[in-house]
Protein backbone atom coordinates (compact mmCIF):
# COMPACT_ATOMS: atom_id res chain seq x y z
CA UNK A 1 0.00 0.00 0.00
CA UNK A 2 1.25 3.48 -0.84
CA UNK A 3 2.89 5.40 1.98
CA UNK A 4 0.47 8.23 1.18
CA UNK A 5 -2.40 6.21 2.63
CA UNK A 6 -3.22 6.15 6.33
CA UNK A 7 -2.43 2.82 7.96
CA UNK A 8 -5.57 1.76 9.77
CA UNK A 9 -5.94 -1.65 11.42
CA UNK A 10 -9.40 -2.97 10.61
CA UNK A 11 -11.09 -5.62 12.76
CA UNK A 12 -12.58 -8.67 11.10
CA UNK A 13 -16.22 -8.00 10.27
CA UNK A 14 -18.68 -9.71 12.62
CA UNK A 15 -19.93 -13.03 11.32
CA UNK A 16 -23.47 -14.38 11.54
CA UNK A 17 -23.53 -18.02 10.57
CA UNK A 18 -26.70 -19.47 8.98
CA UNK A 19 -28.54 -22.57 10.04
CA UNK A 20 -28.35 -25.61 7.80
CA UNK A 21 -31.80 -24.77 6.47
CA UNK A 22 -30.88 -21.15 5.68
CA UNK A 23 -27.69 -22.26 3.96
CA UNK A 24 -29.62 -24.77 1.87
CA UNK A 25 -31.81 -21.94 0.59
CA UNK A 26 -28.91 -19.53 0.03
CA UNK A 27 -27.81 -18.44 -3.41
CA UNK A 28 -24.15 -19.14 -2.54
CA UNK A 29 -25.01 -22.82 -2.14
CA UNK A 30 -27.20 -23.00 -5.23
CA UNK A 31 -26.07 -24.63 -8.50
CA UNK A 32 -24.77 -22.73 -11.50
CA UNK A 33 -24.19 -23.75 -15.10
CA UNK A 34 -20.71 -23.04 -16.43
CA UNK A 35 -20.34 -23.57 -20.15
CA UNK A 36 -22.69 -25.67 -22.23
CA UNK A 37 -22.91 -28.83 -20.16
CA UNK A 38 -21.21 -28.37 -16.80
CA UNK A 39 -23.05 -27.60 -13.58
CA UNK A 40 -21.32 -26.72 -10.32
CA UNK A 41 -23.34 -27.77 -7.30
CA UNK A 42 -22.75 -24.45 -5.58
CA UNK A 43 -21.25 -21.01 -6.21
CA UNK A 44 -18.44 -21.37 -3.69
CA UNK A 45 -15.07 -21.14 -5.41
CA UNK A 46 -11.40 -21.64 -4.51
CA UNK A 47 -9.19 -19.61 -6.89
CA UNK A 48 -5.72 -20.72 -7.91
CA UNK A 49 -3.02 -20.56 -5.22
CA UNK A 50 0.58 -21.65 -5.73
CA UNK A 51 1.69 -23.80 -2.75
CA UNK A 52 5.25 -24.61 -3.95
CA UNK A 53 4.85 -28.35 -3.48
CA UNK A 54 5.67 -29.70 -6.96
CA UNK A 55 9.04 -31.16 -7.88
CA UNK A 56 11.64 -28.81 -9.35
CA UNK A 57 10.80 -30.24 -12.76
CA UNK A 58 7.06 -29.65 -12.43
CA UNK A 59 5.64 -33.04 -11.44
CA UNK A 60 2.84 -33.75 -9.01
CA UNK A 61 4.12 -34.92 -5.62
CA UNK A 62 2.37 -36.54 -2.63
CA UNK A 63 2.45 -33.07 -1.04
CA UNK A 64 0.58 -31.63 -4.03
CA UNK A 65 -2.03 -34.38 -3.74
CA UNK A 66 -2.44 -33.73 -0.01
CA UNK A 67 -2.80 -29.97 -0.60
CA UNK A 68 -5.67 -30.35 -3.05
CA UNK A 69 -7.21 -33.26 -1.18
CA UNK A 70 -7.50 -31.03 1.88
CA UNK A 71 -9.35 -28.34 -0.09
CA UNK A 72 -11.54 -31.01 -1.69
CA UNK A 73 -12.66 -32.18 1.76
CA UNK A 74 -14.32 -28.79 2.17
CA UNK A 75 -16.39 -29.57 -0.96
CA UNK A 76 -16.29 -26.19 -2.73
CA UNK A 77 -18.35 -25.85 -5.88
CA UNK A 78 -15.23 -25.14 -7.93
CA UNK A 79 -11.55 -25.64 -7.11
CA UNK A 80 -8.91 -24.16 -9.44
CA UNK A 81 -5.49 -25.80 -9.46
CA UNK A 82 -2.51 -23.47 -9.20
CA UNK A 83 -0.91 -21.56 -12.07
CA UNK A 84 0.60 -24.37 -14.16
CA UNK A 85 3.32 -23.69 -16.71
CA UNK A 86 2.47 -24.36 -20.35
CA UNK A 87 6.12 -24.58 -21.45
CA UNK A 88 8.40 -27.51 -20.84
CA UNK A 89 11.06 -25.35 -19.19
CA UNK A 90 12.51 -25.17 -15.70
CA UNK A 91 10.35 -23.08 -13.39
CA UNK A 92 11.06 -24.33 -9.89
CA UNK A 93 8.51 -26.24 -7.76
CA UNK A 94 5.60 -25.08 -9.91
CA UNK A 95 3.32 -27.57 -11.65
CA UNK A 96 3.76 -27.91 -15.40
CA UNK A 97 1.54 -29.06 -18.22
CA UNK A 98 3.94 -28.49 -21.11
CA UNK A 99 4.40 -32.14 -22.08
CA UNK A 100 2.36 -35.35 -22.09
CA UNK A 101 4.61 -36.85 -19.42
CA UNK A 102 2.89 -34.60 -16.87
CA UNK A 103 -0.56 -36.06 -17.59
CA UNK A 104 -0.38 -39.16 -15.34
CA UNK A 105 0.44 -37.09 -12.26
CA UNK A 106 -2.27 -34.56 -13.08
CA UNK A 107 -4.71 -37.42 -13.56
CA UNK A 108 -3.89 -38.67 -10.05
CA UNK A 109 -4.60 -35.15 -8.81
CA UNK A 110 -8.01 -35.17 -10.49
CA UNK A 111 -8.86 -38.60 -9.06
CA UNK A 112 -7.81 -37.47 -5.58
CA UNK A 113 -10.07 -34.41 -5.67
CA UNK A 114 -13.00 -36.45 -7.00
CA UNK A 115 -12.62 -38.97 -4.19
CA UNK A 116 -12.02 -36.55 -1.33
CA UNK A 117 -14.84 -34.19 -2.33
CA UNK A 118 -17.20 -37.15 -2.79
CA UNK A 119 -17.79 -35.94 -6.33
CA UNK A 120 -19.13 -32.54 -5.26
CA UNK A 121 -16.28 -30.35 -6.52
CA UNK A 122 -15.63 -29.29 -10.11
CA UNK A 123 -11.94 -29.07 -10.85
CA UNK A 124 -10.27 -26.63 -13.25
CA UNK A 125 -6.56 -26.06 -13.87
CA UNK A 126 -5.01 -22.66 -14.50
CA UNK A 127 -2.61 -22.43 -17.45
CA UNK A 128 0.09 -19.75 -17.34
CA UNK A 129 2.94 -18.39 -19.44
CA UNK A 130 5.65 -16.06 -18.19
CA UNK A 131 8.72 -14.42 -19.67
CA UNK A 132 12.15 -14.29 -18.10
CA UNK A 133 12.67 -12.71 -14.68
CA UNK A 134 16.05 -13.12 -13.00
CA UNK A 135 17.25 -12.58 -9.47
CA UNK A 136 18.85 -9.30 -8.42
CA UNK A 137 22.58 -9.83 -8.98
CA UNK A 138 25.59 -8.88 -6.94
CA UNK A 139 27.27 -5.81 -8.44
CA UNK A 140 30.44 -7.81 -9.07
CA UNK A 141 28.60 -10.38 -11.17
CA UNK A 142 26.51 -7.78 -12.96
CA UNK A 143 29.42 -5.59 -14.05
CA UNK A 144 31.85 -8.46 -14.40
CA UNK A 145 29.66 -10.78 -16.46
CA UNK A 146 26.02 -9.90 -17.14
CA UNK A 147 26.11 -6.33 -18.44
CA UNK A 148 26.51 -6.11 -22.22
CA UNK A 149 29.26 -3.65 -23.09
CA UNK A 150 27.88 -1.72 -26.06
CA UNK A 151 29.07 1.23 -28.10
CA UNK A 152 26.23 3.25 -26.58
CA UNK A 153 27.52 2.52 -23.07
CA UNK A 154 31.06 3.49 -24.10
CA UNK A 155 29.70 6.74 -25.51
CA UNK A 156 27.91 7.53 -22.26
CA UNK A 157 31.09 6.92 -20.29
CA UNK A 158 33.13 9.08 -22.67
CA UNK A 159 30.62 11.91 -22.37
CA UNK A 160 30.41 11.65 -18.56
CA UNK A 161 34.19 11.55 -18.10
CA UNK A 162 34.86 13.98 -20.96
CA UNK A 163 37.39 11.49 -22.34
CA UNK A 164 36.98 10.24 -25.91
CA UNK A 165 39.39 7.35 -25.35
CA UNK A 166 36.47 5.46 -23.80
CA UNK A 167 34.75 5.26 -27.22
CA UNK A 168 37.17 2.47 -28.18
CA UNK A 169 37.96 1.06 -24.77
CA UNK A 170 38.39 -2.68 -24.32
CA UNK A 171 35.51 -4.46 -22.64
CA UNK A 172 37.70 -5.42 -19.69
CA UNK A 173 38.58 -1.77 -19.07
CA UNK A 174 34.92 -0.73 -19.13
CA UNK A 175 33.97 -3.47 -16.67
CA UNK A 176 36.82 -2.50 -14.35
CA UNK A 177 35.70 1.13 -14.38
CA UNK A 178 32.10 0.27 -13.59
CA UNK A 179 33.04 -2.11 -10.79
CA UNK A 180 34.77 0.76 -8.99
CA UNK A 181 32.40 3.57 -10.01
CA UNK A 182 30.32 5.63 -7.61
CA UNK A 183 26.53 5.60 -7.75
CA UNK A 184 26.30 8.91 -9.61
CA UNK A 185 28.44 7.56 -12.42
CA UNK A 186 26.47 4.31 -12.61
CA UNK A 187 23.11 6.12 -12.74
CA UNK A 188 24.43 8.43 -15.45
CA UNK A 189 26.03 5.96 -17.85
CA UNK A 190 23.57 3.06 -17.61
CA UNK A 191 20.24 3.31 -19.39
CA UNK A 192 16.99 2.69 -17.52
CA UNK A 193 16.78 -1.01 -18.35
CA UNK A 194 20.41 -1.65 -17.45
CA UNK A 195 19.99 0.15 -14.14
CA UNK A 196 16.85 -1.85 -13.45
CA UNK A 197 18.71 -5.10 -14.17
CA UNK A 198 21.31 -4.08 -11.60
CA UNK A 199 18.88 -2.92 -8.92
CA UNK A 200 15.96 -5.32 -9.45
CA UNK A 201 17.21 -8.13 -11.70
CA UNK A 202 16.82 -8.58 -15.45
CA UNK A 203 13.19 -8.70 -16.58
CA UNK A 204 11.76 -9.11 -20.06
CA UNK A 205 8.64 -7.32 -21.33
CA UNK A 206 6.29 -8.55 -24.02
CA UNK A 207 7.11 -5.40 -25.99
CA UNK A 208 10.83 -6.24 -26.16
CA UNK A 209 10.42 -7.14 -29.82
CA UNK A 210 14.15 -6.73 -30.48
CA UNK A 211 14.37 -10.18 -28.86
CA UNK A 212 13.45 -12.92 -31.33
CA UNK A 213 11.57 -15.11 -28.83
CA UNK A 214 9.52 -12.14 -27.60
CA UNK A 215 8.70 -11.04 -31.14
CA UNK A 216 7.48 -14.59 -31.87
CA UNK A 217 5.10 -14.85 -28.87
CA UNK A 218 1.95 -14.28 -30.96
CA UNK A 219 2.96 -17.16 -33.21
CA UNK A 220 3.93 -19.51 -30.39
CA UNK A 221 1.52 -18.98 -27.50
CA UNK A 222 -1.85 -20.00 -29.01
CA UNK A 223 -0.51 -23.47 -29.76
CA UNK A 224 1.09 -23.85 -26.34
CA UNK A 225 -2.11 -22.89 -24.54
CA UNK A 226 -4.16 -25.13 -26.85
CA UNK A 227 -2.00 -28.14 -26.05
CA UNK A 228 -2.26 -27.33 -22.34
CA UNK A 229 -6.04 -27.36 -22.72
CA UNK A 230 -5.89 -30.70 -24.52
CA UNK A 231 -3.74 -32.20 -21.74
CA UNK A 232 -6.10 -30.81 -19.09
CA UNK A 233 -8.96 -32.64 -20.75
CA UNK A 234 -6.99 -35.87 -21.04
CA UNK A 235 -6.06 -35.66 -17.35
CA UNK A 236 -9.77 -35.42 -16.48
CA UNK A 237 -10.10 -31.80 -15.40
CA UNK A 238 -13.54 -30.26 -15.86
CA UNK A 239 -12.05 -27.20 -17.51
CA UNK A 240 -9.02 -25.01 -18.08
CA UNK A 241 -8.57 -21.44 -16.84
CA UNK A 242 -6.40 -19.20 -19.01
CA UNK A 243 -4.22 -17.02 -16.79
CA UNK A 244 -4.49 -13.51 -18.26
CA UNK A 245 -3.91 -11.73 -14.94
CA UNK A 246 -1.19 -10.05 -12.86
CA UNK A 247 2.44 -9.69 -13.96
CA UNK A 248 2.55 -12.43 -16.56
CA UNK A 249 2.65 -12.73 -20.33
CA UNK A 250 -0.98 -12.51 -21.39
CA UNK A 251 -1.89 -9.82 -18.89
CA UNK A 252 1.03 -7.78 -20.19
CA UNK A 253 -0.34 -8.03 -23.72
CA UNK A 254 -3.67 -6.66 -22.43
CA UNK A 255 -2.08 -3.80 -20.49
CA UNK A 256 -1.99 -0.23 -21.80
CA UNK A 257 1.75 -0.45 -21.13
CA UNK A 258 2.04 -2.77 -24.14
CA UNK A 259 3.61 -0.66 -26.90
CA UNK A 260 4.22 -3.36 -29.51
CA UNK A 261 3.88 -2.02 -33.05
CA UNK A 262 3.23 -5.32 -34.85
CA UNK A 263 -0.54 -5.34 -34.42
CA UNK A 264 -0.40 -6.82 -30.93
CA UNK A 265 0.04 -3.64 -28.88
CA UNK A 266 -1.06 -0.04 -28.65
CA UNK A 267 -4.81 0.33 -29.18
CA UNK A 268 -6.84 -2.07 -27.07
CA UNK A 269 -8.27 -3.89 -30.10
CA UNK A 270 -4.64 -4.78 -30.84
CA UNK A 271 -3.78 -5.58 -27.21
CA UNK A 272 -6.64 -8.06 -26.96
CA UNK A 273 -5.74 -9.72 -30.26
CA UNK A 274 -3.37 -12.39 -28.91
CA UNK A 275 -5.56 -13.24 -25.89
CA UNK A 276 -8.50 -13.73 -28.29
CA UNK A 277 -6.42 -15.75 -30.75
CA UNK A 278 -5.27 -17.92 -27.85
CA UNK A 279 -8.83 -18.39 -26.61
CA UNK A 280 -9.89 -19.41 -30.12
CA UNK A 281 -7.00 -21.87 -30.44
CA UNK A 282 -7.84 -23.47 -27.09
CA UNK A 283 -11.51 -23.67 -27.97
CA UNK A 284 -10.75 -25.31 -31.31
CA UNK A 285 -8.48 -27.85 -29.63
CA UNK A 286 -10.75 -28.84 -26.73
CA UNK A 287 -14.12 -28.50 -28.44
CA UNK A 288 -17.19 -26.46 -27.69
CA UNK A 289 -18.38 -28.50 -24.68
CA UNK A 290 -15.22 -28.23 -22.58
CA UNK A 291 -15.08 -25.37 -20.06
CA UNK A 292 -12.58 -22.63 -20.91
CA UNK A 293 -12.47 -19.74 -18.44
CA UNK A 294 -10.32 -16.63 -18.14
CA UNK A 295 -8.77 -15.03 -15.08
CA UNK A 296 -7.87 -11.41 -15.80
CA UNK A 297 -7.48 -8.00 -14.19
CA UNK A 298 -10.22 -5.51 -13.52
CA UNK A 299 -7.51 -2.89 -12.96
CA UNK A 300 -3.69 -2.97 -13.35
CA UNK A 301 -3.28 -0.41 -10.53
CA UNK A 302 -0.02 0.91 -11.99
CA UNK A 303 0.74 4.20 -13.70
CA UNK A 304 -0.13 3.99 -17.38
CA UNK A 305 -1.77 0.57 -17.01
CA UNK A 306 -5.24 -0.64 -17.90
CA UNK A 307 -8.27 0.24 -15.78
CA UNK A 308 -11.84 -0.95 -15.32
CA UNK A 309 -12.99 0.62 -18.60
CA UNK A 310 -10.49 -1.58 -20.43
CA UNK A 311 -11.54 -4.58 -18.33
CA UNK A 312 -15.20 -4.11 -19.23
CA UNK A 313 -14.33 -3.86 -22.91
CA UNK A 314 -12.08 -6.94 -22.71
CA UNK A 315 -14.79 -8.86 -20.87
CA UNK A 316 -17.24 -8.27 -23.69
CA UNK A 317 -14.67 -9.45 -26.23
CA UNK A 318 -13.93 -12.57 -24.18
CA UNK A 319 -17.62 -13.40 -23.94
CA UNK A 320 -18.01 -12.95 -27.69
CA UNK A 321 -14.95 -15.17 -28.14
CA UNK A 322 -16.54 -18.04 -26.25
CA UNK A 323 -15.12 -17.82 -22.73
CA UNK A 324 -17.30 -19.85 -20.36
CA UNK A 325 -16.61 -17.70 -17.31
CA UNK A 326 -14.59 -14.64 -16.29
CA UNK A 327 -12.74 -14.55 -12.98
CA UNK A 328 -11.76 -11.01 -12.00
CA UNK A 329 -8.68 -10.04 -10.03
CA UNK A 330 -6.76 -6.80 -9.51
CA UNK A 331 -3.17 -5.56 -9.57
CA UNK A 332 -0.21 -7.76 -8.76
CA UNK A 333 2.19 -6.14 -11.24
CA UNK A 334 5.98 -5.88 -11.48
CA UNK A 335 6.01 -2.19 -12.32
CA UNK A 336 5.57 -0.97 -8.74
CA UNK A 337 7.15 -3.89 -6.88
CA UNK A 338 9.65 -3.23 -4.11
CA UNK A 339 13.35 -3.71 -4.67
CA UNK A 340 14.33 -7.29 -3.82
CA UNK A 341 17.33 -8.27 -1.76
CA UNK A 342 20.45 -9.33 -3.65
CA UNK A 343 19.98 -12.93 -4.75
CA UNK A 344 16.17 -12.72 -4.72
CA UNK A 345 13.75 -12.10 -7.58
CA UNK A 346 11.43 -9.13 -7.77
CA UNK A 347 8.00 -10.11 -6.42
CA UNK A 348 4.93 -8.54 -8.08
CA UNK A 349 2.79 -8.36 -4.93
CA UNK A 350 4.89 -5.95 -2.86
CA UNK A 351 3.81 -2.57 -4.23
CA UNK A 352 0.49 -0.75 -4.33
CA UNK A 353 -0.81 -3.03 -7.08
CA UNK A 354 0.17 -6.05 -5.01
CA UNK A 355 -1.65 -4.69 -2.00
CA UNK A 356 -4.80 -4.20 -4.06
CA UNK A 357 -4.54 -7.81 -5.17
CA UNK A 358 -4.31 -9.14 -1.61
CA UNK A 359 -5.35 -6.37 0.81
CA UNK A 360 -4.63 -6.87 4.49
CA UNK A 361 -6.22 -5.68 7.73
CA UNK A 362 -3.71 -2.80 7.67
CA UNK A 363 -5.49 -0.66 5.11
CA UNK A 364 -6.92 2.72 4.22
CA UNK A 365 -10.39 3.91 5.21
CA UNK A 366 -12.09 1.52 2.78
CA UNK A 367 -10.61 -1.52 4.45
CA UNK A 368 -9.72 -4.83 2.80
CA UNK A 369 -13.00 -6.72 2.79
CA UNK A 370 -14.71 -7.08 -0.59
CA UNK A 371 -12.55 -4.26 -1.86
CA UNK A 372 -12.35 -5.58 -5.42
CA UNK A 373 -16.00 -6.55 -5.88
CA UNK A 374 -16.94 -3.34 -7.76
CA UNK A 375 -14.66 -4.36 -10.64
CA UNK A 376 -16.48 -7.65 -11.13
CA UNK A 377 -19.80 -5.86 -10.74
CA UNK A 378 -18.96 -3.41 -13.55
CA UNK A 379 -17.93 -6.22 -15.87
CA UNK A 380 -20.99 -8.33 -15.09
CA UNK A 381 -23.34 -5.39 -15.59
CA UNK A 382 -21.86 -4.69 -19.02
CA UNK A 383 -22.13 -8.35 -19.99
CA UNK A 384 -25.78 -8.54 -19.00
CA UNK A 385 -26.61 -5.26 -20.74
CA UNK A 386 -25.10 -6.75 -23.90
CA UNK A 387 -27.08 -9.97 -23.51
CA UNK A 388 -24.19 -12.22 -22.41
CA UNK A 389 -24.96 -14.70 -19.59
CA UNK A 390 -21.26 -15.45 -18.96
CA UNK A 391 -20.73 -16.12 -15.24
CA UNK A 392 -18.45 -13.69 -13.40
CA UNK A 393 -16.37 -14.71 -10.39
CA UNK A 394 -15.25 -12.20 -7.77
CA UNK A 395 -12.70 -12.51 -4.99
CA UNK A 396 -10.60 -10.48 -2.57
CA UNK A 397 -11.19 -10.20 1.17
CA UNK A 398 -14.25 -12.48 1.33
CA UNK A 399 -14.65 -13.66 4.90
CA UNK A 400 -18.31 -14.23 5.89
CA UNK A 401 -21.44 -15.92 4.61
CA UNK A 402 -23.48 -12.72 4.71
CA UNK A 403 -20.83 -10.87 2.71
CA UNK A 404 -20.80 -13.50 -0.03
CA UNK A 405 -24.57 -13.87 -0.12
CA UNK A 406 -25.08 -10.11 -0.39
CA UNK A 407 -22.69 -9.91 -3.36
CA UNK A 408 -24.73 -12.54 -5.18
CA UNK A 409 -28.09 -11.06 -4.28
CA UNK A 410 -27.04 -7.62 -5.51
CA UNK A 411 -26.01 -9.16 -8.82
CA UNK A 412 -22.36 -8.11 -8.47
CA UNK A 413 -21.09 -11.58 -9.34
CA UNK A 414 -22.32 -15.10 -10.07
CA UNK A 415 -19.77 -16.96 -7.93
CA UNK A 416 -17.84 -15.78 -4.89
CA UNK A 417 -14.27 -17.01 -4.44
CA UNK A 418 -12.07 -16.96 -1.37
CA UNK A 419 -8.38 -17.88 -1.36
CA UNK A 420 -6.96 -16.84 2.01
CA UNK A 421 -10.07 -17.68 4.03
CA UNK A 422 -10.19 -21.11 2.39
CA UNK A 423 -6.50 -21.58 3.12
CA UNK A 424 -7.15 -20.75 6.79
CA UNK A 425 -10.03 -23.23 6.92
CA UNK A 426 -10.47 -25.54 3.92
CA UNK A 427 -13.69 -26.84 5.50
CA UNK A 428 -15.39 -23.50 5.86
CA UNK A 429 -17.81 -23.91 2.93
CA UNK A 430 -18.86 -27.31 4.24
CA UNK A 431 -19.12 -26.10 7.81
CA UNK A 432 -21.46 -23.30 6.76
CA UNK A 433 -23.54 -25.57 4.52
CA UNK A 434 -23.98 -28.10 7.33
CA UNK A 435 -24.89 -25.49 9.95
CA UNK A 436 -21.56 -25.44 11.80
CA UNK A 437 -20.41 -21.97 10.78
CA UNK A 438 -19.50 -21.11 14.36
CA UNK A 439 -16.62 -23.58 14.00
CA UNK A 440 -15.05 -21.73 11.04
CA UNK A 441 -11.41 -20.82 11.61
CA UNK A 442 -11.33 -17.25 10.31
CA UNK A 443 -8.47 -15.80 8.30
CA UNK A 444 -6.85 -12.80 10.01
CA UNK A 445 -5.72 -11.27 6.67
CA UNK A 446 -2.18 -10.58 7.82
CA UNK A 447 -0.72 -12.23 4.68
CA UNK A 448 1.55 -14.63 6.54
CA UNK A 449 0.88 -17.02 3.65
CA UNK A 450 1.84 -14.42 1.05
CA UNK A 451 5.15 -13.86 2.81
CA UNK A 452 5.96 -17.56 2.41
CA UNK A 453 4.95 -17.46 -1.25
CA UNK A 454 7.28 -14.51 -1.81
CA UNK A 455 10.21 -16.64 -0.64
CA UNK A 456 9.01 -19.69 -2.61
CA UNK A 457 8.58 -21.59 0.66
CA UNK A 458 5.82 -24.15 1.11
CA UNK A 459 2.70 -22.05 1.73
CA UNK A 460 0.87 -22.68 5.00
CA UNK A 461 -1.32 -20.71 7.42
CA UNK A 462 -0.14 -19.56 10.83
CA UNK A 463 -3.54 -20.49 12.28
CA UNK A 464 -2.92 -24.18 11.58
CA UNK A 465 -0.02 -24.19 14.01
CA UNK A 466 -2.33 -23.50 16.95
CA UNK A 467 -3.40 -27.13 16.71
CA UNK A 468 -0.25 -29.26 16.87
CA UNK A 469 -0.02 -32.57 18.70
CA UNK A 470 3.58 -33.83 18.44
CA UNK A 471 2.33 -37.35 19.21
CA UNK A 472 -0.04 -37.36 16.23
CA UNK A 473 1.42 -39.92 13.77
CA UNK A 474 -0.42 -38.26 10.86
CA UNK A 475 1.09 -34.83 11.51
CA UNK A 476 3.38 -33.70 8.67
CA UNK A 477 5.60 -30.66 8.89
CA UNK A 478 6.83 -28.28 6.21
CA UNK A 479 10.36 -28.71 4.91
CA UNK A 480 11.67 -26.24 7.52
CA UNK A 481 10.35 -28.57 10.25
CA UNK A 482 8.56 -25.74 12.06
CA UNK A 483 5.08 -25.55 10.52
CA UNK A 484 2.13 -27.82 9.82
CA UNK A 485 2.06 -28.79 6.14
CA UNK A 486 -1.75 -28.95 5.99
CA UNK A 487 -4.74 -27.73 7.92
CA UNK A 488 -6.07 -29.63 10.93
CA UNK A 489 -8.78 -32.10 10.01
CA UNK A 490 -12.46 -31.66 10.76
CA UNK A 491 -15.28 -34.14 11.25
CA UNK A 492 -18.90 -32.90 11.45
CA UNK A 493 -20.29 -33.42 14.95
CA UNK A 494 -23.38 -35.05 13.42
CA UNK A 495 -22.00 -37.68 11.07
CA UNK A 496 -25.46 -38.98 10.18
CA UNK A 497 -26.66 -35.48 9.31
CA UNK A 498 -23.55 -34.98 7.20
CA UNK A 499 -24.25 -38.17 5.26
CA UNK A 500 -27.76 -37.00 4.46
CA UNK A 501 -26.48 -33.57 3.40
CA UNK A 502 -23.91 -35.01 1.01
Amino acid sequence: MSADFPRIRHPLPPARWPSREEAAAARWFSPIQIGKNLTARERTWVPAMVPWRATDDGFVTPEVLDWYARFAEGQPGVLVVEATGIRDVASGPLLRIGDDRFIPGLRRLVDTVRERSQGRTRLFIQAIDFVTVRRRPEAEKFFGRYLEITDSLRAQIAFWLDDRSWLNAYESRVRELLLGADRATIETVLNDRELEALDYGYRERVWDTHLDHIRELPRVLPGLFAEAGRRAGEAGFDGVELHYAHAYTMSSFLSRLNTRTDGYGGAREHRVRLPLETLAAVRERVGGDYVVGIRYLGDDVVEGGSDVDDAVWFGLRFAEGGADYLSVSKGGRFEDAKQPKIGEAVYPYTGRSGYECMPTVISDERGPFGRNVPLAASIRRALRDAGWPTPVVTSGGITTFDQAEAILKRGEADCVAAARQTLADPDWFRKIRLGYGAQVRRCEFTNYCEGLDQRHKQVTCKLWDRQVDPADPTLRLASDGRRRLSAPGWTPPDEAGDARAV
